[in-house]
């Protein structure tokens, strides 16, 4: 079988980067790349919610074996975690890199060299994580390294608080869009993040990502180089709202859609006392949620 080439290869030969970073980049100057709409000027150091200026921010990059098999492979996956997040939940599992900012400035060049140095060693992708709010930087620094002589897949890897329009512009960038569905629920996620309209908002987000990359596709070695695939991290107490995720993914997507139901959660980052998720989650209560996906025709349960 001969995998298609990552998509940045063809907008890369056309020309069409060009395009993509002259409008990303204008975006920047009153900033409305993601659904904050911030309108800070970025490219003169202003910042928002991200706590990002012009140029992206990195915490650590190289082969990561944790995440889902169909990335890992034999020699893992590529992940370069940037710093800062416009989502910003409470129990972030990574919260010294989301909220408290560890991390080292890059520049588009200097990011590009991290991605060559990732496929030298072997990795299967290149997996950007929490990249919502440095679209722009990441594009940028794709087009360097595709000179250069990149070409294993990209990994769109988010919280699934996106804006549209932004998704819109990677259809010929980004090859596997691996975002979380985090709840259902506007009270909840308003108490989680201050987003509630992250169910509305992540809903259409992944119908466009659902239409530019379909259902998820991997080689004869279980590698996957182009699709959809969905994270979704079980809550104490069903406090994300499994059920309508489900119906969701299965109805307005396709019950052929692949999804992580993630069982790890732990009380971390800045719980309020007396919260739901207070505590971990029980093995009863995820198995609870790997019924309810089944129930609704979800069959490629990760």
């Amino acid at each position: 079988m001969n995998r298609p080439q990552a998509s940045y290869r063809e907008t890369y030969r056309s020309g069409g980067f060009d395009n993509i970073l002259g409008s990303m980049f204008d975006r920047m100057e009153s900033c409305d790349l993601c659904p904050r709409k911030c309108q800070v000027n970025r490219l003169e150091g202003e910042t928002g919610i991200c706590n990002t200026g012009r140029n992206a921010i990195v915490s650590s990059y190289g082969p990561h074996f944790g995440e889902e098999p169909c990335l890992v492979g034999d020699h893992g996956s590529g992940t370069i975690f940037f710093t800062h997040c416009n989502l910003l939940c409470n129990f972030c599992q990574n919260h010294d890199i989301s909220h408290e900012g560890r991390g080292q400035e890059v520049s588009a060049e200097e990011l590009a060299d991290i991605m060559l140095m990732i496929q030298l060693r072997g990795c299967h992708n290149i997996n950007f994580v929490t990249p919502s709010h440095v679209i722009p930087q990441m594009v940028e620094a794709v087009k360097i390294a595709c000179e250069k002589g990149l070409r294993i897949p990209i990994v769109y890897n988010s919280g699934g608080y996106d804006d549209l329009d932004s998704i819109g512009v990677l259809e010929g960038v980004v090859d596997i869009y691996m975002p979380d569905f985090k709840f259902s629920d506007p009270a909840f996620a308003a108490e989680c993040c201050d987003a509630e309209d992250y169910f509305e908002v992540a809903k259409e987000v992944l119908k466009e990502m659902h239409r530019q990359k379909g259902i998820l596709e991997m080689d004869e070695q279980g590698l996957a180089y182009r699709g959809l695939l969905v994270r979704h991290l079980v809550m104490p107490d069903d406090a994300a709202g499994t059920k309508k995720i489900m119906e969701f993914l299965a109805s307005a997507l396709s019950a052929d859609t692949y999804v992580n139901v993630m069982g790890q959660y732990h009380p971390c980052g800045d719980i309020k006392p007396g919260s739901a998720l207070s505590r971990s989650l029980s093995y009863s209560e995820y198995n609870r949620a790997l019924e309810i996906a089944r129930s609704k025709g979800l069959h490629n349960l990760i």
